[in-house]
């Protein structure tokens, strides 16, 4: 028993060491785990890779502004523009080589069926990447 009995006999005092032999034990056997199981974790299969160079594109797609006033008038790059002239814009932009990017900005008061009408139009001459352009509220 690690810490005695209970008896009261003479003679025979509780035992106040801590037994360390099961502790070292199970260190030992920690020890062993550890070595046996860490090459298994360090396992790699060798293989030779390819070598390839790339470089970078840095070339950054032109961005083309389509401005929607409140009353629905239409603006390339902030220069007026019919609806018609607008599809022959949207389809040269889009065989363009690197396509560019398509900017909405419509006014807050610009109705919904106007700015949808838009965005179809481009989707339909083929324009990829279209986003919308909005200014931050002020607190």
């Amino acid at each position: 028993m690690a810490f005695g009995g209970f008896s009261d006999e003479a003679g025979i005092r509780p035992m106040a060491d801590i037994n360390m032999i099961p502790l070292i034990d199970v260190m030992l056997v920690l020890l062993i785990i550890f070595i046996v199981t860490a090459p298994l974790l360090t396992h790699a299969i060798k293989i030779d890779l390819p070598n390839a160079s790339t470089q970078v594109n840095r070339e950054r797609p032109e961005t083309v502004t389509l401005s929607i006033d409140g009353s629905g008038t239409l603006f390339w790059n902030n220069t007026a523009t019919t609806r018609d002239e607008l599809d022959a814009r949207l389809v040269e932009a889009a065989q363009q080589t690197p396509q560019p990017e398509l900017h909405l900005r419509a006014d807050q008061f610009t109705q919904y069926q106007k700015l949808a009408e838009v965005m179809a139009a481009a989707q339909n001459a083929g324009i990829a990447k279209m986003g919308f352009i909005t200014e931050p509220t002020r607190p």
